[in-house]
């Protein structure tokens, strides 16, 4: 065992090695992304700025914090709490100034674009235009599409000149696409084409105002048997067999925790059923942050389908739309929500273990422990203290817990396809960046595993994304419009405290920190 004067000696030559680099490529990747949110503000002008600055007031809080540790400084829980309440209040202050901003914005557009409107109905074509009709010549490519001809006549008369003009229309699937030029905002856009169709078509058409491959929107209307369908029940049989082993996995990973394995001694299940129970909370509501909000935005969705592991118990559960989405602001409150609940109560459960952990308490683990997350390492030295320069801690089993689920909930929020941190950034940055992210994350997984190949969950999660999770969600109904820049900081808060749980203190930053 190593005595105080070993720890404070190593503390020592870790800092003079050189400096703490984990935390330095962090506060550089968070630069990087607010200089990158600065360049995408800056042509919407002073509201841009204004939203650009809500993202830096949500993120400052953390950022300083770190900033502070990697200068060996720590805060008190105090000091935390004020940093918070600080940037709420300018995060509010920020918001009243945006809203009132926004207004004057909307009111010139508006006026904009009825001006243009106006100037158009001058033109040679202007009687044309002014029926709110498409023109007579409207190409249509190929001449047979599957939609029958009385339903296509129909659907070209939903258009007009104050919403969508159509110019082509193309086969597209078992529909049709509608090219052409937008006339107005999309959020008002849409309700009128979609009001129009369900009053002459009813439930037998969907519409989707969607960006094409020319970067313009365009118009897609497919039948409604397209629409997501719910599970069979061969389905909901698979997901009982995978609850029933993640039950079953989640009572090994906390049998490992106490230094047993489960699956030789199998009579000692009573002895992991109360983590295990707690760690069942933790999933539950990460499933219960989803369904609460879906049901607000009214959407359905399946049963989980869970996702055991031997290791930490369970990687969460995959859960699928079975209805479509409005908009992309709807796809991110669903997916926001899951690991916001489940995340806080894992934090929850982690600071008050902190808080309860003593010595003689139930577990007993290296200090190396704490030096596997930032995140946890932070919030440990500032509860524990100098308890961390011991070699061994006494902590409670909720902190082990609280880990758990934290690392759970990250693992969830990693930027690939349909995991919630993948349909976070599709929903914020769309399609195109959602892709790149995607394959950006399974080659950083890839290399992970590579380095460190005694940890298998990197490469487990990267088989699972490849082979169930790569594809992205389907498009939204309406998805031109962008979720509102509330919702971009709150997901680039939550991308940021997945990236400081899922990685480590470097050694230096752990010595100066006094872990270990």
């Amino acid at each position: 065992m190593v005595n105080a004067s070993e720890t404070a000696e190593n503390a020592t030559n870790a800092i003079a090695a050189g400096t703490p680099l984990v935390i330095i490529l962090i506060l550089i990747l968070a630069a990087g992304i607010l200089v990158w949110g600065f360049n995408r503000a800056k042509p919407f002008g002073k509201l841009g700025i204004l939203a650009w600055l809500q993202s830096l007031v949500l993120m400052s809080p953390w950022l300083i914090f770190f900033s502070l540790v990697a200068a060996g400084i720590y805060l008190n829980i105090i000091g935390i709490l004020l940093l918070l309440v600080v940037s709420v209040g300018v995060y509010i202050y920020l918001g009243k100034q945006l809203r009132n901003l926004g207004q004057d914005v909307m009111l010139k557009e508006k006026a904009a674009q009825r001006l243009k409107a106006l100037s158009q109905l001058e033109s040679p074509n202007s009687a044309e235009i002014a029926s709110g009709s498409p023109p007579e010549n409207t190409a249509i490519i190929p001449e047979v599409l599957p939609i029958p001809e009385e339903d296509l006549a129909l659907l070209k008369g939903i258009f007009s000149i104050d919403t969508f003009f159509a110019t082509e229309t193309i086969s597209y699937q078992e529909g049709a696409i509608f090219k052409g030029n937008l006339r107005g905002d999309p959020d008002t856009v849409y309700p009128k084409l979609s009001e129009k169709l369900t009053a002459i078509f009813g439930e037998k058409y969907r519409l989707f105002l969607v960006e094409g491959t020319e970067e313009r929107p365009i118009v897609i209307i497919l039948p409604s048997t397209n629409d997501p369908q719910p599970a069979t029940l061969v389905q909901k049989n698979l997901a009982l067999v995978l609850l029933l082993a993640t039950l079953a996995t989640s009572l090994e990973a906390i049998g490992l925790l106490f230094g047993f394995d489960l699956s030789a001694e199998w009579q000692r299940y009573p002895e992991a059923l109360p983590l295990a129970a707690g760690l069942w909370v933790i999933l539950a509501a990460h499933e219960i942050g989803h369904y609460l909000m879906a049901k607000r935005r009214q959407v359905r969705l399946s049963i989980p389908f869970s996702l055991p592991n031997w290791q930490i118990g369970s990687f969460g559960a995959i859960t699928r739309f079975e209805s479509l989405l409005r908009d992309r602001s709807t796809l991110f409150d669903i997916s926001f929500a899951g690991p916001a609940l489940g995340g806080l109560v894992s934090l929850v459960i982690l600071f008050i273990g902190l808080v309860i952990s003593h010595p003689g308490s139930l577990f007993q683990l290296p200090t190396q422990f704490f030096q596997g997350s930032i995140l946890i390492g932070s919030l440990a030295r500032v509860v524990l203290g100098e308890e961390l320069q011991k070699s061994i801690v006494d902590i409670s089993p909720m902190v082990a817990l609280g880990w758990l689920g934290l690392v759970i909930n990250a693992l969830n929020l990693l930027p690939a396809g349909q995991l919630d941190g993948g349909r976070i950034v599709q929903a914020i940055y769309g399609r195109k960046i959602a892709r790149r992210t995607t394959i950006a994350t399974l080659v950083v997984l890839g290399i992970v595993s590579f380095i460190n190949p005694a940890n298998p969950i990197p490469l487990y999660w990267a088989v699972v994304i490849l082979f169930l999770q790569r594809d992205l969600e389907r498009p939204s109904l309406n998805e031109l419009t962008e979720p509102d820049d509330a919702r971009a900081a709150w997901g680039l808060l939550a991308l940021f405290l997945m990236l400081a749980t899922l990685i480590p203190l470097s050694p230096g930053l752990a010595g100066r920190l006094g872990i270990g």
